[in-house]
């Protein structure tokens, strides 16, 4: 029988990473039992690289993906492969990975047609050129992709003026912007190898302090919030098996706030719920 694989996004666990070191955090995801991760916000020093490939052979962890920019990305200093093309590779060669993941559009871009259709034939191009090493490039949606142009969703533009370009569909923020996960993945069939999974809940309003009708609107209409699986409404299973149905392969557990929570506890709560729902097999 067909069946995925979970994995964490290491993204929420920077901060263990910086207090702990990138092995002892992946002990620790090892002791919750995923066996899977994909690096993102991540520093890939040569240190951190050799533990990762450490921890991946001592804990039997995959590293499902890695994540880079395509142009420099002003204040950061992360790897972009416009400077870093082959160090890129060459990390994601050491590290067994076939997935590389790029986070969102280029903000400033956003509102210009032309501009979105130049990146996307640089994705395209960036794509292919990764392809002849085995590596295959994503794309991350948010909400924004869910703007129109002309009367066409900007996702459905990258998709439609690309072919070797993948989709890492993230199913919050698909939900955010008023669309049925399920549909999405439908008409991305064959392109979502990557998929995150995340849950969307409603927060509870704190009317504290309030004196004005304007912020108690602003507190009522902005509740919104990211919630461990099983915590929030959507429908996780069928999201899961459309994922599968549709070509997902890895199925990565990403929240990117847990409002105090530890991290750790929120990974905790999510994988019971995968395994409440019947993919205990999966990890």
């Amino acid at each position: 029988m067909k069946k995925g694989k979970f994995a964490v996004q290491m993204m929420m666990v920077k901060g263990k990473v910086a207090e702990q070191g990138v092995y002892e955090t992946m002990r620790q995801i090892h002791e919750l039992g995923y066996r899977a991760v994909e690096v993102s916000q991540i520093p890939m020093t040569a240190e951190n690289v050799a533990e990762f490939k450490r921890a991946a052979e001592d804990f039997d962890i995959k590293i499902a993906a890695l994540s880079a920019t395509i142009d420099p990305k002003p204040g950061s200093n992360g790897d972009n492969l416009t400077e870093h093309f082959q160090k890129i590779v060459d990390d994601c060669k050491t590290l067994d990975c076939n997935y590389l993941r790029m986070g969102m559009i280029p903000l400033e871009i956003l509102g210009d047609k032309g501009k979105i259709l130049d990146f996307v034939q640089k994705a395209e191009s960036v794509a292919k050129r990764l392809d002849e090493y085995g590596i295959q490039f994503y794309y991350h949606n948010h909400a924004v992709e869910f703007q129109k142009y002309d009367g066409e969703l900007l996702l459905d533009i990258i998709k439609n003026n690309s072919s070797k370009l993948g989709f890492e569909i993230d199913v919050h923020w698909v939900a955010r912007a008023g669309v049925r996960p399920v549909e999405i993945l439908k008409n991305y069939t064959g392109r979502i190898g990557l998929l995150h999974l995340k849950d969307y809940r409603i927060g509870v309003v704190d009317l504290n302090g309030i004196t004005d009708r304007a912020t108690y609107v602003q507190r009522v209409h902005n509740n919104i919030e990211f919630a461990e699986l099983g915590e929030g409404t959507l429908n996780i299973k069928e999201i899961i098996e459309a994922g599968l149905l549709y070509g997902s392969e890895y199925f990565i557990i990403e929240q990117d706030d847990t409002y105090g929570r530890d991290p750790y506890e929120s990974l905790k709560i999510s994988a019971s719920h995968l395994r409440e729902l019947g993919y205990a097999d999966w990890f």
